[in-house]
């Protein structure tokens, strides 16, 4: 099962979903855009006949890119720049692409065992881009195995704040996709005030 032990230090999923609100208020407009965009040329990319392959060379880091924009918006970094920010991982593109296709294979080769062990493994590898971002000097390896440490114990904790989510994901199915560009820049500030409160901890 998803490892859980009393998280009594970490703030409470409400509180946590409360800062990424807080700072969002007033601010949608470039976490709207910078989603947009992002879906666009993921959905561009990935329409390619014939290179699947090749798409997951660039879907895979910019997803880690997409990830840290918003660690960088919930630290109030470069708020008015974020529609080009998830693109900045292709200037250490090789960094990027090792630990995010790393990764990828880790949760494919649990999942080839049961799904369960495979959604679990990726709670536990969850905070692998914000520490890629925040320990240049770990290898892709080391990354990954840091993640894995820091969630100790916080598995169930992020899959019920993800789970908390149901609603506004509900919402994007009756809107047809449309409400994804406010619900994935909340999912995203979410996990990075998780991030931030899960690091103070260890």
């Amino acid at each position: 099962m998803i490892n859980s032990v009393n998280p009594s230090a970490m703030p409470e999923n409400c509180d946590i979903r409360a800062a990424a609100r807080g700072e969002l208020k007033g601010r949608w407009t470039q976490p709207v855009l910078c989603t947009l965009v992002y879906l666009i040329v993921i959905a561009a990319i990935s329409s390619i006949p014939g290179l699947n392959f090749v798409s997951f060379l660039v879907t895979l880091p910019l997803a880690f890119g997409f990830a840290l924009t918003f660690l960088n918006f919930m630290r109030g970094e470069n708020r008015d720049e974020m529609v080009a920010q998830p693109f900045q991982v292709f200037k250490n593109y090789g960094r990027y692409l090792g630990t995010s296709l790393l990764q990828a294979i880790f949760i494919v080769l649990w999942s080839l065992l049961l799904i369960i062990p495979g959604i679990i493994m990726s709670y536990a590898y969850a905070m692998t881009p914000f520490i890629c971002r925040d320990n240049p000097e770990l290898s892709a390896s080391e990354c990954i195995a840091k993640s894995k440490e820091m969630m100790k114990g916080y598995k169930m904790k992020l899959f019920l704040l993800d789970l908390s989510f149901i609603g506004w994901f509900l919402l994007t199915i009756l809107t047809l996709g449309i409400y994804n560009l406010w619900l994935q820049p909340y999912v995203l500030c979410s996990h990075a005030k998780f991030y931030e409160e899960l690091k103070a901890r260890q």
